[in-house]
Order: structure tokens, then sequence, then C-alpha cells
């Protein structure tokens, strides 16, 4: 049992999602305190919680303590499932973060997996879809993987009701990634995305 103390760094979920996504990629059981202390709302959240069932089901694991505002849980994993997934975060909650966690494991599952998530697509405070499509996926595609992604329906808070798709193909035999500069800036794009307001509003933009 690997334990984890969630107070670390800025105290938010990303120890909890990096924590249990790695988990559930190895194998190895993990135990988290002190989730999200450092937020004004400690504890599990509907995204987090989707997030670490979510790394649960895929690696046919078992959660404890696995509820909304825990602030402790422990992710027993058994062994990677490739196979087709639909995770609902019932909020704005981002279903790009819930990606970010399970995706470890399905880059060793022993097969593909698709993937339906559905929530925020553009949160404050997480990455956006463009940058998942656009940054990431592309960085990951150096190592042999093949993650494709297509944004079925955007979701804003708070609201939510955002559609993510995911097909995600493992690399037979992984290639190092070694990101030891930044490089240079070679462009800069903005995008509007803009849901049930005028045209005027992503115009003037």
């Amino acid at each position: 049992m690997i334990e984890i103390d969630g107070r670390q760094g800025e105290g938010g979920g990303q120890v909890l999602r990096t924590s249990v996504g790695l988990a559930a990629a190895l194998g190895v059981s993990v135990r988290v305190d002190s989730i999200r202390a450092g937020r004004k709302q400690p504890g599990l959240l509907r995204q987090h919680l989707t997030a670490v069932k979510a790394a649960a089901q895929i690696s046919g694991g078992r959660l404890e303590g696995a509820h909304l505002g825990s602030t402790a849980l422990e992710l027993h994993p058994g062994t990677v499932q490739a196979g087709s997934y639909h995770f609902a975060i019932g909020s704005a909650g981002s279903a790009v973060l819930v990606l970010q966690t399970v995706l470890p494991a399905l880059l060793v599952a022993d097969g593909p997996s698709h993937l339906v998530l559905e929530g925020g697509t553009h949160n404050q405070w997480a990455p956006p879809f463009d940058f998942l499509e656009a940054t990431l996926l592309p960085t990951l595609a150096r190592t042999g993987a093949q993650v494709e992604v297509s944004l079925v329906r955007a979701g804003f808070f708070p609201a939510g009701g955002g559609e993510i798709q995911v097909q995600v193909t493992p690399a037979v035999s992984p290639a190092r990634l070694v990101l030891e500069e930044r490089g240079a800036a070679t462009r800069r794009v903005a995008a509007i995305h803009a849901a049930h307001l005028p045209d005027t509003v992503p115009e003037r933009e």
C-alpha cells in the first residue's frame, strides 16, 4: 500500500488524480489522505468521484471511502481491462480531467478502448478540450500511443452537458518520451466557443 498525503503541492485534485491513475496502471494499491485539503471545499466533488470510480472500473479494482465529500480513500486495483466505457459526471465538472485520470491505465491495456465522457469540456482551472486535442495527445503520439478525441458537444459551467468521445490504442512497444527543452513558439491561435449566446458575443470576442 502506497500512502499519499493529499496536502502536497497546491493541495488540490491533481494529487488524487495522478495517484489513482498511476496506481491503476501499475496495479499497486494506494491510499490518499487529506484529499483536496488546500481547497475551500475539501474532499471529493462529483468530478473527482467520477474519476476515481472510472479508474477502479477500468482496472477491475475495489474502492474504499469513495463518496461525495470524502477526504480519504483507497484503491485496490486488479487487472486493467480494455473495452468500451461511459462515464457521466452529472455536473459541469471537467470531463478532460476524468480522461487524464484513466488514460495511464488505458495506455497499458491489452487492446484498444472506447470512452464516452460527459460533463464540462471547457472549464476554469482545468485544461480545455482544445489543449487535450492540440497539445497533450500529439505529445503522447511520440511514444507510439494512438489517442483520438472528438468533441461531440461543448459543455460549460454551470450546466455542463458536454460530451467527448475517445479512442485509445496502446503502443505495442512504447518509445521513450524525452522533453528537455520547451521549444520555440511557432504560432498563436485563438478559438472562441459559445453556447446559448447571440452570435454577436463570440463575434465581439
